[in-house]
């Protein structure tokens, strides 16, 4: 139980991180190659709590920061539009989150690129923690399972910071660029892809 609370701030810091953080379905992983007793539900909820409560304060700190200081008010009048489109699918939205949650993709341009909509934070908290205690279980299970199986050495434990890590990190800021250089009107009720003037 002792190490719930190091577990907690660990993955609560990795998720409030904007970019380049190591993805925390590794951290789970690694738990589970090294303490494989301790790869249960509680350490899935905890660090589904950490990462849920990370997630939300950065999209929140998107909304101060990036919507308020760096958006133009043509941004944000397009990013409006979306946040109109979205609202009357509740149900897809959910749903595609959860999905997303389920998955070992970063999700910190996702939270970022929400926050920036201004919508409750609730409504993508929720489903975010659902995936992301299954996956939890999952990667922490599976670690405890090739630790009983192989001896793996703390090198190839850590080897995440590779060039791919690099450039799909790159990509997604670039996805949050675009996003917000979107015209969403013009997509959504035009039908065109356009980008907003300067």
């Amino acid at each position: 139980m002792s190490y719930l609370p190091l577990v907690f701030l660990t993955v609560l810091l990795l998720n409030m991180i904007p970019a380049f953080a190591p993805p925390t379905w590794m951290v789970f992983s690694f738990l589970g190659l090294r303490f494989p007793e301790h790869a249960g539900f509680l350490l899935a909820v905890t660090g589904a709590l950490a990462a849920t409560l990370g997630r939300c304060i950065l999209a929140k700190m998107s909304r101060v920061i990036v919507r308020r200081q760096w958006l133009s008010a043509t941004s944000r009048n397009s990013v409006d539009s979306l946040k109109a489109e979205i609202e009357k699918r509740p149900r897809l939205t959910f749903g595609l989150l959860l999905f997303f949650a389920f998955t070992p993709l970063p999700s910190n341009s996702v939270f970022i690129a929400y926050g920036l909509t201004t919508m409750r934070i609730l409504r993508i908290a929720f489903p975010f923690f659902l995936g992301r205690f299954v996956s939890y279980v999952f990667w922490a299970k599976s670690g405890a399972l090739l630790s009983r199986k192989f001896d793996l050495n703390e090198g190839a434990t850590f080897g995440y910071f590779s060039l791919y890590f690099v450039a799909t990190q790159i990509a997604l800021i670039a996805l949050v660029y675009a996003f917000t250089r979107m015209d969403w009107s013009a997509l959504i009720f035009e039908r065109k892809w356009r980008w907003l003037k300067k």
